[in-house]
Parts: C-alpha cells; sequence; structure tokens
C-alpha cells in the first residue's frame, strides 16, 4: 500500500510516484470540482462542464429514465470500471439491473454510455472512450455534441466490434427505439 501523499494547497492532486491504480484514485479525497479517470496507469483529469453540458446530461438522463423498463437503472457520473487499472466517468448510463452500490460498477453491468462532449473531453470522448467502451461490451453509445447552434446526438450500437450509428438527431430532437423507445429533446 502507498503511504498517503501530503497535498499541497496549489496542487489539486496529491504528489505520487508511478502509475496510479484504482485503489489509489479511489482513496483521493472527494472532489466535486473535477472529473478523474484512469487509464492504464495515468490519470486524466478534467473540469466539470458549463451549464449547457449540464443541462444537456440532465435532459438526457430524465429522458432515458422515464423510458427506461424497470428492470433497468439509470444513472449520472458514475464510476465504471474496466479491465485493468481503468475506470471512466460518464455522463450518464443506463445499467442492465437496479441496485448498483458500491464506488464502482463493471463495465459489464452496462447497457448504455453517454458522454457530452466538451473542449476538453471531445477527443477521449470520441477515439479513446469509444474504443474502451466497444472493447468492454457496451452495447450502446450515446453521444451529445453542444457545440453546434442547436445541439446534436447520435446514439451508435455495438455490432461486430465497433460502433455503427443508428440514430442521429434532427432539429434537437433524438428519438430511438432501441435498447428501449425514448425521445430526448435537446433543446427543452
Amino acid at each position: 500500500m502507498a503511504a498517503p501523499a501530503e497535498a499541497r494547497p496549489d496542487v489539486l492532486l496529491p504528489a505520487h510516484e508511478g502509475p496510479w491504480t484504482l485503489d489509489d484514485v479511489l482513496a483521493l479525497p472527494e472532489d466535486n470540482s473535477q472529473r478523474i479517470e484512469l487509464v492504464d496507469g495515468m490519470l486524466y483529469v478534467s473540469p466539470l462542464g458549463n451549464a449547457l453540458h449540464q443541462r444537456l446530461v440532465f435532459d438526457a438522463s430524465y429522458s432515458l429514465r422515464g423510458a427506461c423498463p424497470k428492470e433497468l437503472q439509470t444513472t449520472i457520473e458514475l464510476n465504471v470500471q474496466f479491465d485493468g487499472d481503468r475506470m471512466f466517468i460518464p455522463d450518464f448510463t443506463v445499467l442492465k439491473k437496479r441496485g448498483a452500490k458500491g464506488l464502482t460498477v463493471p463495465a459489464a453491468d452496462v447497457l448504455l454510455i453517454g458522454e457530452v462532449l466538451s473542449r476538453s473531453t471531445k477527443v477521449n470522448d470520441l477515439v479513446l472512450k469509444r474504443q474502451m467502451y466497444a472493447e468492454a461490451g457496451i452495447s450502446y453509445y450515446l453521444i451529445i455534441d453542444p457545440a453546434k447552434e442547436v445541439p446534436q446526438a447520435s446514439l451508435l450500437e455495438l455490432g461486430e466490434g465497433k460502433y455503427v450509428e443508428i440514430a442521429r438527431s434532427e432539429a434537437g430532437v433524438l428519438t430511438f427505439e432501441r435498447p428501449f423507445p425514448v425521445t430526448i429533446e435537446l433543446l427543452s
């Protein structure tokens, strides 16, 4: 077990030598000002999204929750654990079963995972996370892009190891039938 690191007031994370582990990250003090994700011993730290980002997260998760079958569970900002020392905190998820507890949920328990893009996370969301989510077998990936005048969204479905778009928003509204029927208004 690593010795506790002393936090310096001018640094948001404590000093740390060597690769980070999942246990190291989960032992950090709770910090609601940033998102700390872990990939192969490296931390990916990003600020929380702006007001539009947060509104889109809320609207998407609210719509998903309202349409979600009873046996499934919707969540926001959940620690999702992947193989090895990998952990992401997606903006929202739909879990394959209800009753998730604890600090992390295994990626195998996630049916749908969603990200609202931002300047600080766009490349990771569209490249790294897309690949990791596919490798973990997460069936659906919902991506919302607020950068346009009217936010745009796409639902991707996993097939043969990669994601394929199965629904795209029109005029700020995304409607899809799988994994369950739902309409998400991106401008509400």
